[in-house]
């Protein structure tokens, strides 16, 4: 099943989804190691990366709503989509809740029990990210009906030229 939402060729869900991936996980190993003694300018870095991973857990999320509206209903793709889905939309909640706590606090330091909430929230997003990759890998859920070793280039002109979200 071919993406619905693409630029030059490519699905925009996946380009979107290394951004808050990263800074959410770099965020909590920031506040782990602020926690156990590191710099003190580490919270800070932590807090702004956790902001700035919600924005575009945002982004990756609204990206990937496309292509979860365009999976099939009653298929192994469907019900992994929307476990996945629901495991990102805890992860961006519990993040989110850590970020509101933090917002107006003296100290952006996270301390024990919004650093446990941060742990649950990556683990959640390990989890996430492995059925993203089923269905991907497994499920060729965003993969192009032309994709094989020898395909051509995406920015072909019959590729470029078709309007966004239509499939072949």
């Amino acid at each position: 099943m071919e993406s619905r939402l693409k630029v030059l060729g490519h699905p925009v869900h996946p380009m979107l989804v290394m951004f808050p991936v990263a800074l959410l996980v770099t965020g909590t190993l920031f506040d782990v190691v602020d926690t156990v003694g590191g710099p003190d300018f580490l919270a800070e870095v932590a807090y702004w990366n956790i902001t700035v991973g919600l924005v575009g857990g945002l982004l990756a999320a609204a990206a990937g709503a496309f292509d979860l509206l365009a999976i099939p209903a009653g298929t192994r793709a469907k019900r992994v989509a929307l476990t996945h889905a629901a495991a990102n939309v805890a992860v961006i909640l519990l993040f989110a809740a850590v970020w509101a706590v933090r917002l107006n606090a003296e100290s952006r330091a996270a301390g024990g029990a919004l650093i446990a909430i941060e742990v649950v929230g990556v683990a959640i997003l390990g989890i996430s990210a492995w059925l993203g990759g089923e269905l991907v890998d497994r499920l060729g859920v965003g993969v192009d009906r032309d994709a094989g070793l020898d395909a051509p280039s995406s920015l072909r002109p019959a590729a470029a030229s078709r309007p966004m979200g239509e499939v072949r």
